[in-house]
């Protein structure tokens, strides 16, 4: 194989990301005004025009929006995802977005039905904790999230079977008793009908179809340590960026 140069993201792209990695861990809240064009250009010794697409870079990403005033911080609608939060989790120390509260309503062993028994690697029927969270912001419901865990992490760690909130999230959790550290995961975005008893949380009628995110987790022996589903609320969206060199 070839070898290939490092080179180093376009300043557009460096000057975007610090500006959405201070979104996205709360230190530019909901509202917070952005510096303008000529205020960038001159704090990063960037061209104007250099600034301005690093603001229209997050504009079109839907982390801000734009009014005569000035460029503010606007990610109401936009979705936190359990890979989200795990990474907010691991730079921050702090899965939520400012403004998010959490509400456990559900923490059991139960009897793994077939999908969760596929994607932990256990017998249909098998022992799994499962867990579900509702979140919310000042626009309501952003996800209803149920987890399900291979059952022996109940054991290792018995605050899974609590309905009081995590301070370190179930993957900090089960790294520090278990020593399993989450380092791969799998997305699966699709439609789904809604559960009635999610339903009645997103205040949809039942078996509506609604998005939904799906996350499997693997640790750094290649075993499945958290398999999650999130209906998002109404009116949310799920949104990714990518950069092509």
């Amino acid at each position: 194989m070839s070898p290939s140069l490092d080179r180093p993201a376009p300043p557009y792209v460096q000057i975007a990301e610090h500006f959405r990695t201070k979104i996205k861990n709360g230190e530019l809240p909901e509202g917070a005004k952005l510096p303008s064009v000529a205020e960038v250009s001159q704090g990063w010794q960037v061209a104007s025009a250099t600034a301005a697409k690093a603001l229209n870079v997050l504009r079109a990403d839907g982390y801000v929006r734009s009014t005569n005033q000035g460029t503010f911080v606007s990610i109401a609608h936009k979705q936190t995802t359990g890979p989200d939060r795990l990474a907010m989790f691991r730079a921050t120390g702090n899965g939520y977005r400012s403004g998010e509260s959490v509400e456990v309503t559900s923490a059991e062993v139960v009897t793994a039905p077939a999908d969760v028994a596929e994607a932990l690697g256990v017998p249909e029927g098998s022992p799994v904790v499962r867990r579900r969270r509702v979140y919310r912001d000042d626009l309501g419901v952003v996800t209803v999230s149920t987890s399900w865990l291979p059952g022996e992490l109940g054991d290792a760690a018995p605050e899974l079977l609590s309905t009081e909130p995590l301070p370190k999230m179930t993957f900090g959790l089960i790294e520090d008793r278990t020593g399993r550290r989450a380092v791969s995961r799998r997305d699966v975005i699709s439609i789904r009908p809604a559960p009635s008893d999610v339903a009645e949380i997103l205040g949809v009628d039942p078996e509506s179809e609604r998005l939904t995110m799906t996350n499997l987790y693997w640790d750094q022996n290649g075993d499945p340590t958290e398999f999650a589903v999130d209906y998002l609320g109404p009116g949310r969206e799920l949104s990714a960026e990518q950069r092509f060199d």
